[in-house]
């Protein structure tokens, strides 16, 4: 900090999401993404503290377990909201819940020293999310849907369609509502319906908008009597992505409506209802963030605290927090080429159709409230080392210490090769390194394909592109790069200097750093009197550093390295030569 301050080792933030002027958890959970919208955003234009991470804590916003109750519904879409921030700016947001347990306040400064991006505190214990694998499911019967209507919502999209198809050749669903906003003005609405018919279901595509309650409570009175509400599958949603400072309120609403707002509104209307499934289609953007899709991860963080407060009333419930689906114009929507590759190298395998509706079949006969339909490439996640995502730490086995595996040791070792290049070549070094990880981002073949004389719009980066590289550059260099690096730097040229002047003058920094720290040993050193029964303890720990200073710098096999000499220095020949090594004789 400026002023000669301290820099604090960190900053805490309290979310409080369900308020006494708004009582409504969905409304609040709008309120709390646009507050933690601007919290975020400011706290990534506090350049001074760009190495103190922010902390938001909350306070039963998550479950830690399948009997955990959340009591603030609407402070998990600060959650997912936070992991996206983290996604996007590694080392800046930690995300803390606590329980009403005295012993987790008194926990909570050891809590924010842990080390751990997401941590919950219960009765002062600190436990940490991680993914587990699913056994096989229990023997006990598949939900019934067979004796009357599944509600379905955006049953017009995708994967809406996809689920009637599913609900009725698996289920034996004999009539679906069919719900969505364009209804049966829908492209492709009129043939799903005859296909459907045609399986020998009775399905009824409705124009309703499911963020409206009344209109919701409307069309479910509508639900003949001799064919009741059996189950509901939730698969509305929008998407609008973009990144953390490139993000509205408004675009929070436009995403967390169909989401949250028409998922808070299912669940009060047919609460008193015996259903035998209640399926939301959350996302794992809700679990591990994901950059540019911190309103989406809001929505979902949301729907899979719903879930666990069903769960905790006894009513029936599955949160299915879905991975990437395969195929740009199927499923999962127009994600993409590049979108592909770039899960593909996070370690997700995109799921296809069949695949996708098993695990939507498995996870029905689970009893956990919440799961994760992913399919995750071991091969890939294993190579991640210490950026394994820390979700993933009770599932993936990762190498050992290598390259790939140790972004710190990575940069420390491009400091020494630069350091040991002649000046000429450095910049061949660092472009080489720009360029390989462009091409990794962009998704070419090779870094030929990467023309150092186009600039980084021009040759197809955008905002969410941009993040991904400036993270990998930031775990390479060890340096913290800006948001807006490639704007700032827009051509390989100008990132290269960038990055060489950043490098080396780190470089320096650091000797000059250790050097003031000699300065102040000297001081200490003189202040201790000449009898002093410390001095000699001091005068053998200096011997041993500068043993190992010696040692490093002569190498084990020079004659004139070592600490021969320095063994057998007294007390009084040591602090003489570390006088002649301060040049203070």
């Amino acid at each position: 900090m400026t002023g000669g301050a301290a820099r604090p080792d960190a900053v805490i933030a309290t979310c409080l999401g369900q308020r006494a002027d708004e009582p409504d958890p969905a409304r609040a959970a709008h309120l709390v993404s646009h507050d933690t919208l601007a919290l975020a955003q400011n706290w990534l234009t506090r350049d001074p503290l760009a190495g103190t991470p922010l902390v938001v804590v909350t306070r039963g916003a998550v479950a830690v377990d399948a009997d955990d109750r959340p009591t603030d519904l609407p402070a998990a879409t600060a959650w997912g909201l936070i992991r996206s921030a983290q996604s996007e700016n590694p080392g800046r947001f930690v995300l803390l819940d606590l329980d009403d347990d005295p012993r987790s306040t008194v926990a909570l400064p050891a809590a924010v020293g842990a080390g751990e991006p997401q941590l919950a505190l219960r009765a002062g214990q600190l436990r940490v999310p991680r993914l587990v694998r699913l056994g096989p499911p229990p023997e006990r019967p598949e939900p019934d849907l067979s004796a009357g209507t599944v509600l379905v919502t955006g049953a017009t999209g995708a994967l809406g369609r996809l689920v009637a198809r599913h609900l009725v050749t698996r289920h034996d669903v004999p009539r679906l509502l069919l719900v969505s906003r364009s209804g049966p003005d829908a492209p492709g609405a009129a043939d799903l319906v005859a296909e459907l018919t045609a399986l020998g279901a009775d399905a009824q595509v409705v124009a309703a908008d499911v963020t409206d309650r009344d209109a919701l409570a409307v069309l479910l009175d509508e639900i003949p009597a001799d064919r009741p509400l059996v189950g509901v599958v939730h698969a509305a949603g929008i998407l609008d992505d973009g990144v953390l400072p490139a993000l509205t309120p408004a675009r929070f609403d436009t995403v967390l409506a169909p989401k949250v707002d028409a998922a808070w509104h299912l669940h009060e209307l047919t609460e008193k209802l015996d259903l035998a499934a209640f399926v939301l289609f959350s996302s794992a953007a809700g679990l591990f963030g994901g950059p540019g899709q911190a309103n989406h991860a809001a929505a979902n963080a949301f729907l899979d605290a719903l879930a666990h407060h069903r769960r905790a009333r006894g009513l029936a419930v599955t949160s299915m927090a879905w991975g990437p689906w395969a195929n740009p114009d199927g499923p999962g929507g127009p994600q993409g080429h590049v979108d592909e590759e770039r899960m593909s190298r996070a370690g997700f395998r995109p799921l296809g159709p069949d695949e996708g509706m098993a695990l939507f079949s498995e996870g029905l006969r689970h009893d956990e409230p919440a799961i994760a339909p992913v399919s995750l490439d071991h091969a890939v996640l294993g190579r991640f080392g210490p950026a394994l995502p820390r979700l993933l730490h009770g599932l993936v086995r990762t190498a050992g210490a290598g390259p790939a595996a140790s972004p710190t040791g990575d940069a420390a070792a491009l400091r020494d090769t630069l350091a040991a290049t002649a000046e000429a070549d450095r910049d061949r070094v660092l472009s080489d390194l720009v360029r390989t990880h462009a091409a990794a981002v962009l998704g070419y073949a090779s870094i030929r394909d990467v023309d150092a004389d186009k600039g980084f719009v021009e040759l197809g980066f955008d905002s969410l592109t941009a993040v991904e590289f400036r993270n990998r550059l930031s775990a390479a260099t060890g340096l913290r790069l800006p948001s807006t690096l490639i704007y700032d730097r827009p051509t390989t040229a100008a990132m290269v200097t960038h990055l060489r002047g950043a490098l080396l003058a780190e470089r320096s920094t650091s000797a000059l750093s250790v050097l003031g720290e000699l300065n102040k040993l000297e001081g200490a050193m003189r202040a201790i009197a000449a009898d002093d029964t410390d001095r000699a303890a001091v005068a053998a720990r200096l011997r041993e550093l500068l043993s190992l200073w010696t040692y490093a710098e002569g190498g084990a096999d020079d004659p004139d390295a070592g600490d021969g000499n320095l063994s057998s220095a007294s007390a009084e020949e040591l602090f003489h030569l570390l006088d002649d090594e301060l040049g203070t004789a």
